[in-house]
């Protein structure tokens, strides 16, 4: 419910403070007082549309705050845990505007867009008023009023749910039924496509080896000519690296004195030495396994350019081909074959069998309730003075499943005998909605989902009897959860539970709206001027007498 409304520099407001309760009050004053700014200031923090015009002349911005205790609202903790929002048990609504226009939201400090913030105070408070805003007038409203008094909320969400997942395996099956003709022409060309890499049987490594193999068969001559010349050199015979490393070791080893230089050279060749002496011999084996077979070179090129070939057929490198045969056998195993498209089918038709169950259930369930809510309704509107009105709540078949069933719900009224039945939004006036505002929260108060419900002048167009009853259907309303009245009349204001004055005043340079709460004394006074537009002392015991009938 509201706790506190903090509203600054708005309109001719320059501050006002608000501290509220459970229950049903209400907030009078003499007219153009300004009770109607108190509401539009709420309004706009639970992101209603605002401009620069609602800044209080001379002042550079409108700051309003409202905060809310959500300990009991389990599906807004959940909407705010969802968007990283949530801050405890209370939630702190802001909503600024600037004298140039711009605007900014806020919810727990937090910026958010005006989308979010509407979207977290439509599921705080509920404003009846004569504007067309008022949610009675949504499809989707009378349609969870309904399922709510028929304690259909469940399968209504179940009904959703089917549909939801109906819709998306169909979505799918009708993708794999449009594409197979096109999957199959598309299998078939990379089945024949991977039979050819297949054919090819590329191995990994196997490019770089045949590459390498090319090279050195293409140049067998020069490399067994130069191999032959260095080995000629390496040990040769006479005068060859051998034979002189030996030469030299022998004139080291004659020398009269070995000092330790002597000693380290003598090391270093002969180290030399036996190098010299390997690398003549790996030569040698080197020569002895050399293959000048013109045919193997004549294989590694029919391979190198079968393998090339592939590559420039398929626009990749022939490194790339290996992964090619990947991609293909993968794409193969993914495609849809009519043994799936089959499966598919079997799914949706499952599926189709689930939601029309639970579409039945939640229809059965809004058929046996949707007489009981009229019934309901009708009975306030007769105490409302509105006995002529005929409330009907119509199940409208739809030619189409959907997400919320197989049937509209549409709250129709005739206000007259003899008419038939039409849309509200279509017939009713603006005091009227308001009236079947108020009944409709009355029959449905168990059930709702808002904790909080706003009333703006409810009682217009009515006269004392019916705003006696007006009075008591609200305070019914304030027993179970919080409700917020802007009323003209006396016989409402005696029935809250708490009552607040609005007033105008100023010095004669600016004028500035003042809300109070009012103590017993000061309320008898309030509701003696609402009767009869003075304090006296009649009018003062005719308001006490009110209060006291309470």
């Amino acid at each position: 419910m509201l706790l506190h409304l903090s509203i600054n520099q708005f309109t001719l407001a320059d501050q006002l403070e608000l501290e509220l309760g459970p229950g049903t009050s209400v907030l009078s004053g003499e007219t153009g007082a300004g009770k109607s700014i108190t509401l539009d200031a709420l309004g706009l923090a639970l992101g209603g549309r605002g401009s620069g015009d609602l800044v209080r002349s001379g002042a550079d911005r409108a700051d309003i705050h409202a905060t809310f205790a959500i300990e009991k609202l389990t599906q807004v903790r959940q909407w705010l845990q969802r968007w990283e929002l949530d801050s405890g048990c209370e939630v702190i609504l802001r909503r600024t505007i600037s004298s140039d226009g711009r605007s900014r939201a806020y919810i727990n400090g937090r910026p958010v867009t005006l989308q979010q913030l509407r979207a977290l105070g439509e599921q705080l408070i509920d404003i009846h008023s004569q504007q067309q805003h008022q949610s009675l007038l949504k499809q989707e409203t009378q349609r969870q009023l309904l399922d709510d008094f028929a304690s259909a909320q469940k399968i209504a969400a179940t009904t959703q749910e089917n549909f939801t997942h109906w819709q998306e395996q169909y979505r799918r099956y009708r993708e794999r039924a449009v594409n197979l003709e096109k999957s199959e022409a598309r299998r078939q060309l990379l089945q024949y496509q991977l039979r050819e890499l297949e054919e090819l049987n590329l191995e990994q490594g196997e490019i770089e080896k045949l590459a390498s193999e090319q090279r050195q068969l293409a140049n067998a001559s020069e490399i067994l000519t130069g191999s032959y010349q260095l080995a000629a050199l390496l040990n040769g015979g006479e005068g060859d690296m051998a034979e002189q490393m030996h030469r030299a070791l022998q004139l080291l080893a004659a020398l009269p004195e070995q000092n330790q230089a002597l000693i380290e050279i003598t090391q270093l060749l002969d180290s030399a030495r036996i190098q010299v002496d390997e690398a003549g011999a790996t030569l040698s084996r080197y020569i002895d396994g050399f293959d000048l077979d013109p045919q193997r070179l004549t294989k590694v090129e029919e391979r190198l350019s079968a393998i090339y070939s592939m590559a420039r057929k398929h626009r990749v490198q022939p490194e790339q081909l290996t992964i090619l045969q990947q991609q293909w056998q993968l794409e193969i195993e993914e495609m849809g074959t009519a043994k799936t498209l089959d499966k598919l089918a079997a799914e949706c038709t499952e599926l189709e069998r689930q939601y029309h169950l639970s579409a039945a259930q939640l229809s059965c369930l809004r058929s046996e309730a949707a007489g009981r809510l009229a019934q309901a309704i009708n009975r306030q509107l007769a105490d409302l003075a509105m006995p002529q009105a005929r409330v009907e709540v119509a199940l409208q078949p739809l030619e189409k499943p959907s997400a919320n069933g197989c049937e509209n719900v549409a709250l129709l009224i005739a206000t007259n005998p003899g008419q038939a039945p039409k849309a509200l939004s279509k017939v009713v006036s603006g005091g009227e909605l308001s009236r079947i505002s108020l009944a409709v929260q009355v029959v449905t108060a168990q059930s709702s989902r808002i904790p909080t419900l706003i009333f703006d002048e409810v009682d217009a167009g009515i006269g004392g009897a019916t705003g006696e009853v007006v009075g008591c259907l609200l305070r019914a309303l304030g027993e179970t959860g919080q409700v917020i009245c802007v009323t003209h009349l006396a016989q409402v204001a005696a029935k809250a539970h708490h009552h607040y004055l609005v007033e105008k005043c100023g010095d004669g340079a600016a004028v500035n709206i003042a809300l109070r709460p009012l103590k017993r004394r000061q309320r008898t006074a309030e509701i003696a001027r609402m009767l009869d537009g003075s304090t006296s002392k009649q009018s003062c015991a005719h308001a006490q007498e009110m209060l006291e009938s309470v």
